[in-house]
């Protein structure tokens, strides 16, 4: 690049997630010498550093000339200055792309072939619509048993792997999800923890839900911790609940969730791939998975549960990882809080042992505890019951929820909504089900989890008598605009919430 068409940097603004993203001028020397048009891949390098970014064309004053834009992501990966000079060219050819499109093809890929694209995607060679293209090609049953192993083994491989030699068994427990307002993990890691179990818990963020277990417990302390900081508090407690995507586990995982939430979609290998390799890579030795199973949950039916169990255990004993699959009740939702703030209340009542707390919460965490317990002491699984029983009701669980939310940087003040309207039922009977997908969107168009204050507050559940004009639901949002965009969508969907006389 000859030194009239050296470009100069500038912060756009522009928040494009994490995909790197440049701006450049209809007019610009560079884009018409190269041939660069929109949608071009380029490498881009300032002071030492590159990445491969998609350009974007712009026209008019937008830009200054001799000026480059740069995204937010893009502007943060390459840690640049205003007015820093870059040079840029065409991106190299990304060799994993043709192993991409051998997939999209139908065939079987090789154990290198996968970990060259998991690789090359964490590297962020890859743009948004080919992550998609990937993802939609191992969507469904396309991925055999051994590409899932391999899936698993590659995205553990490319990220950070935590140690902990001080602990011989190191416990972990996940939901597959589908069912909102199904928090029980923060509970459970507090009464295993509290047990003496070491339980480095990191969680994602929600994909398709309206609130994963980071998003609530966000609401509550901080999450954000990094690897020397995560290591410390389980040190210090036994137990943490942290957002892995800053300590760097399986951090490609991480990528492609932001790619399934954009499509709704959570295949089943990648499931398995994703929910393993972090386990693995935070140093796990057991994990207890939990399964809902319901009409509207994201497992369907006892065969599909089976499947999915099935294929947890065969890749999990590939890698050496101990795992117990629990399949349990998913046809409605659990508790009483749909998003961020709602869960957040519902866990904390539950670990204060509150009147008002939501039982069927309280039940399936001492549940889930139980069977953790189980497996660390090879025990009847009637006793593991009894002694998670024992520690949510003594008050010892919240005393070391207290202690580790202390631990990662204090006890928050959960906020409250600007914007609520309740939900009423359009006839007297018995509810005799709710749809949890459709309670789901809901949320997420009220703004969860983006607003942790959205979502919503049920007031009745499955085989209660309500009558007609009597509110079923509380609907929270931070804005005016979510709170209504949300409530046309009740309006046309009220079904959701399904009221009859039972047979």
């Amino acid at each position: 690049m000859t030194q009239q068409e050296k470009l100069y940097a500038t912060q756009m603004g522009i928040d494009t997630h994490e995909e790197p993203v440049v701006y450049m001028r209809s007019d610009c020397d560079v884009c018409l010498s190269e041939g660069f048009t929109a949608s071009t891949r380029l490498s881009v390098n300032a002071d030492g550093r590159s990445i491969i970014a998609t350009l974007n064309i712009v026209t008019g004053d937008t830009l200054e000339p001799g000026r480059i834009g740069f995204s937010r992501s893009a502007w943060r990966y390459l840690s640049l200055r205003e007015g820093a000079a870059v040079d840029v060219g065409h991106a190299p050819v990304v060799a994993s792309l043709s192993f991409m499109r051998k997939k999209i093809y139908g065939h079987d890929l090789a154990p290198a072939e996968i970990l060259a694209i998991i690789r090359d995607i964490s590297q962020r060679l890859y743009s948004d619509v080919e992550i998609a293209g990937f993802l939609a090609a191992c969507a469904g049953d396309r991925l055999s048993l051994a590409e899932v192993i391999e899936l698993t083994r590659a995205m553990v491989t490319v990220g950070n792997q935590l140690q902990w030699p001080g602990a011989p068994k190191v416990f972990d427990k996940h939901c597959v999800g589908g069912l909102p307002g199904n928090r029980t993990t923060p509970i459970v890691i507090a009464i295993a923890s509290a047990a003496g179990l070491t339980m480095p818990k990191t969680s994602s963020r929600a994909i398709t839900s309206p609130a994963g277990t980071a998003d609530t417990m966000e609401v509550l302390t901080e999450v954000d911790l990094d690897t020397h900081k995560l290591q410390s508090v389980v040190q210090e407690v036994g137990a943490c609940l942290a957002w892995g995507g800053k300590v760097k586990l399986s951090p490609t995982d991480d990528l492609l969730i932001r790619i399934e939430k954009a499509l709704d979609l959570d295949g089943e290998g990648q499931l398995v791939a994703s929910v393993l390799s972090k386990k693995i890579a935070a140093g796990s030795t057991h994990v207890l998975i939990d399964i809902p199973v319901g009409p509207t949950a994201k497992v369907r039916d006892q065969a599909s549960a089976q499947r999915l169990s099935a294929l947890m255990y065969a890749v999990a004993e590939a890698l050496q990882l101990q795992v117990h699959c629990v399949i349990t009740d998913g046809s409605q939702t659990v508790g009483e809080g749909i998003g961020p703030v709602e869960e957040a209340k519902d866990v904390v009542a539950v670990l204060q042992n509150d009147s008002t707390a939501p039982k069927d919460l309280a039940e399936r965490s001492v549940l889930l505890a139980g069977h953790l317990l189980t497996m660390a002491t090879g025990e009847p699984l009637e006793q593991g019951l009894a002694q998670a029983r024992e520690i949510l009701s003594s008050g010892k669980a919240w005393k070391q929820f207290e202690r580790i939310c202390q631990a990662q940087g204090g006890l928050k003040s959960i906020p409250t909504a600007a914007h609520q309207t309740d939900l009423y039922a359009v006839e007297s009977g018995t509810l005799r089900s709710m749809d949890n997908r459709r309670l789901a969107m809901l949320a997420k168009l009220a703004g969860a989890p983006e607003s942790p204050v959205s979502g919503l507050r049920l007031r009745a559940k499955a085989g209660d008598r309500v009558a007609e004009g009597q509110p079923v639901a509380t609907l929270f949002a931070a804005t005016p605009g979510e709170l209504a965009y949300a409530l046309a969508y009740y309006r046309e969907n009220r079904d959701m919430f399904q009221v009859g006389e039972t047979s």
